[in-house]
């Protein structure tokens, strides 16, 4: 069965490049590269590339607002040259305070602006000259320099909200799901993979200790985290069965931050949105994951303590042939 590997924000670039090292000697499917507001997506997808032979190198998520989409083609044709046509682009919005206040950019029309996008870049890899003109782009006359190691590319788009749901599945190659409680993803998967089938990955995040109560505090504190600072992913959890809990969270985080509003997390809450225990435990919980749709989980690694150790642990609970 196919399995994925995001090494999260929290990692050092060394520390991405020694487990995608590590990873490369797995069958696993696809390793993940997150951009926030540290690593650079493009560049520490070329040097995973370069520290790996087969595994596929994933963007999670390169955020519309911050290059254009032009410039999202180019990073693309690139690293996908260096990876021997091994590169998959995740797409999508980010959010308000990363767009508005880290990019100084306006977070607007994100369902219109993610299509242009998706064609401009789908136009630009195929090496036709572009004379595009759309409700947020204008282009002339541009062609792509370089000749691309494949002139499709494939495409997968982070969604939550049922808009860039729907713009998902008419298209892109792939989704990317993210803190969505099982029995929502089940109902929502089943109903859009009828119309037409997609490959479903969802991205989780996942602590794995021999000491279980260690995972769990460790997995409640970063999906307390989320739940503080992205009101995208708090408003949504809260229509679908954790109003209570978010609400808690938020106005505890308000109070004193993080210091102690992980302890709203119910456990209900975090069954259903991460995966966090012992090796054995962890084992089982995955398989939930699997049960409700999902093609493709990609563990989000979360250390604890020793990052080596724990990505060890990790590794051979989840990872090994």
């Amino acid at each position: 069965m196919r399995i994925a590997c995001s090494l999260g924000s929290l990692l050092s670039v060394e520390e991405v490049l020694y487990c995608s090292k590590s990873l490369s000697e797995t069958k696993i499917d696809s390793i993940w590269i997150p951009e926030t507001w540290g690593m650079e997506n493009f560049s520490v997808m070329s040097a995973v590339a370069n520290n790996t032979k087969n595994q596929k190198i994933g963007s999670s998520i390169i955020n519309i607002y911050s290059r254009s989409p032009a410039t999202i083609a180019m990073g693309a044709a690139t690293t996908d040259t260096l990876s021997n046509g091994r590169i998959i682009l995740g797409l999508g919005t980010s959010s308000v305070p990363i767009v508005e206040d880290f990019h100084g950019a306006n977070f607007d029309s994100p369902v219109q602006r993610m299509k242009e996008y998706v064609e401009i870049i789908r136009m630009t890899l195929s090496k036709k000259q572009i004379n595009y003109s759309g409700k947020i782009f204008q282009l002339n006359n541009f062609t792509l320099l370089i000749e691309p190691k494949r002139k499709s590319i494939p495409i997968y788009l982070a969604a939550i909200n049922e808009k860039m749901v729907n713009l998902t599945w008419e298209i892109a190659d792939g989704v990317i799901f993210y803190l969505r409680p099982l029995e929502e993803m089940k109902k929502t998967i089943s109903k859009m993979q009828s119309k037409k089938q997609i490959d479903v990955t969802c991205q989780i995040i996942t602590c794995i200790s021999e000491n279980a109560e260690e995972a769990i505090l460790r997995a409640k504190k970063t999906l307390a985290f989320y739940v503080s600072v992205g009101n995208i992913y708090r408003e949504f959890l809260s229509k679908n069965g954790f109003q209570n809990e978010t609400k808690n969270i938020f106005e505890e985080f308000k109070k004193s931050g993080f210091k102690s509003n992980h302890e709203l997390v119910t456990d209900s809450m975090l069954n259903s949105l991460c995966i966090a225990g012992n090796p054995n435990d962890v084992k089982t919980q995955l398989q939930k994951f699997r049960d409700v749709g999902i093609d493709l989980p990609i563990i989000q690694f979360n250390p604890i303590g020793d990052t080596k150790e724990s990505f060890s642990l990790l590794k051979n609970t989840l990872l090994e042939n």
